[in-house]
């Protein structure tokens, strides 16, 4: 009974049997039509987003979570040896997820790959897991664009009242010196009890709330203030329509917003280099190692999406040859242009100016007074930040699709839409869990839980290829990762290194995210799978 039960849990699908759901068409099948350059350029609209535009300013300066009374350590100007050590574990990662899609030119992503190496219920534990990446990264992506979008058109002179403009956690923030004066320890309660008192005018706001101001004014439901992030939410919707209006459609936006972005932080990299400042990196690594690892695992979501490029597989026109180059490439464009950026904005001001700051290359500009830079800086950030949740809600749906197909999901997530040719339930569901968290949720802890997501794909992936090159050593290969007995196991390595970095609430959520995939595993998804179905009949 027990070996039974753990034959059905580590059962594999075959690659061929997956190469054949792949190569299916006709009238449901998805349209093929991408090249290695819009992959490459697929890769780059994901990586470049809210990680170098914002989390940049967090890896620098450190900073103090008021709610958990958690407090990052600075890596300061070391953040570039962050930078590197981040790439390096993305590299190997990368040259894992090549020579897979090389092999299995399906979409999926890891949990394709899982499934056909470690078992069945490590590659829903996987697409579980991804969920929370894509969902997440999405959720924070949308926020991040609201926030931008929102002071462009105040700079313009079209002002949203604020309340439409943020969250309610983000409303009742502490200010320092009150979460100083409690120790962080200010929970919901005490937050609203404090926020009643400041109404009735028994109370300073402006000394208790960081954004009192908007307080204000914000409308009190049930005792609560109401608020919510509209313009996340109204970019949210625009982008899931695209998506679902056409891969290629989808793919031709992304490749004139990548191409904005790139050209933006190129400028960057060019004008700010005249106003660096070598004492400002000194000192160079103000909390040594522990502040460089806290760094890392920080701006690890700066390079998160290059894996985003495998889910859409089937939509390439020579998935084996295009897709090591589209992921490999992307990653090589941005390891350089991120290192160029990180110097620069290091260089113009002390490390301990990005303290709290969301913005940190547009700060940085306005600083040294360049606000025209910093204004071109904050259109381009907008246009970034669209690529990315562009990318990232083209790839959710993908993995939901296959995993439908597979059984492990209802038939309903792998509907595809015969007039768009594309995963139509699968993407408005998506629509739908990223719209209404970027509308009501606050960005913190959103960046690490979308990090330990992300990095538990990769061990499993690097883990993966191991075990394909010892059960499959003779499967073709169009591309193989060199020296991979070397480069996997430091993937994994590597990955677990940065996952240290990560505070222990986020391992907490990550374990309990991990409790829900399994009792869904097993209340519906192993008795549906479509490899019992040939043992059960």
């Amino acid at each position: 009974m027990i070996r039974q039960l753990f034959r059905q849990l580590l059962r594999t699908k075959p690659i061929e049997q997956i190469r054949a759901n792949a190569e299916e068409v006709g009238h449901h099948g998805l349209r093929r039509t991408l090249t290695a350059w819009d992959l490459a350029l697929l890769g780059v609209g994901a990586i470049i987003g809210a990680g170098i535009l914002s989390a940049l300013g967090t890896g620098l300066a450190g900073g103090f979570d008021s709610t958990f009374g958690v407090t990052r350590p600075a890596a300061g100007p070391a953040l570039i040896i962050s930078f590197l050590m981040t790439a390096l574990a993305c590299g190997f990662t990368a040259l894992c997820y090549a020579e897979f899609a090389s092999m299995i030119p399906a979409s999926g992503s890891a949990y394709t790959y899982t499934y056909a190496t470690l078992g069945e219920l490590m590659a829903w534990i996987i697409g579980w897991d991804l969920l929370l990446e894509y969902a997440v990264s999405n959720v924070a992506v949308a926020i991040s664009w609201g926030s931008y979008m929102d002071n462009l058109l105040r700079g313009v002179g079209l002002t949203l009242p604020r309340w439409l403009s943020m969250d309610p956690r983000t409303m009742l923030f502490p200010t320092e010196a009150f979460a100083a004066a409690h120790q962080g320890a200010l929970n919901l309660s005490d937050k609203l009890h404090y926020l009643a008192q400041a109404k009735a005018g028994g109370l300073d706001g402006a000394a208790v709330f960081a954004n009192w101001s908007v307080l204000k004014t914000a409308p009190i439901v049930g005792g609560f203030p109401f608020g919510m992030n509209l313009l996340a939410m109204i970019i949210t919707f625009l982008i899931t329509a695209l998506c679902i209006w056409g891969v290629k459609e989808s793919v031709r936006a992304n490749n004139i917003m990548v191409t904005v972005k790139v050209a933006l932080l190129l400028m960057v990299i060019a004008i700010g280099a005249f106003y660096v400042k070598p004492e400002n990196f000194h000192p160079f690594a103000p909390n040594g190692w522990r502040g460089i690892q806290a760094g890392a695992a920080i701006i690890f979501f700066a390079f998160i999406g290059f894996d985003a490029v495998s889910t859409t597989a089937e939509e390439c026109k020579d998935p084996a040859r295009d897709m090591p180059r589209g992921i490999i490439g992307s990653l090589l464009i941005c390891t350089v242009i991120y290192v160029g950026v990180c110097a620069v904005v290091a260089g113009i001001l002390p490390y301990s100016a990005y303290l709290g700051v969301a913005d940190p290359i547009a700060h940085a500009f306005t600083a040294i007074g360049m606000n025209r830079i910093s204004a071109i800086v904050s259109v381009g950030a907008v246009v970034a930040l669209g690529s990315a949740l562009l990318v990232y809600q083209m790839a959710q749906p993908r993995i939901f699709m296959v995993m439908s197909r597979d059984g492990l999901l209802p038939p309903w997530f792998g509907r595809v839409s015969p007039r768009f040719r594309t995963p139509l339930n699968a993407t408005l569901l998506t629509g739908v869990i990223v719209l209404l968290p970027a509308g009501f949720m606050n960005i913190d802890e959103i960046i690490e839980l979308t990090n330990i997501g992300t990095l538990f794909a990769f061990v499993l992936v690097c883990a993966g290829i191991l075990v394909l090159r010892v059960r499959r050593p003779l499967a073709e290969r169009r591309f193989r990762a060199p020296l991979v007995w070397l480069t996997a196991p430091l993937g994994i390595l590597f990955c677990l290194w940065l996952a240290l970095g990560l505070p222990r609430h986020t391992w907490v959520r990550f374990w309990i995210w991990l409790g829900l995939g399994l009792l869904a595993y097993f209340l519906y998804s192993a008795r549906h799978s479509r490899l019992r179905q040939p043992a059960a009949s």
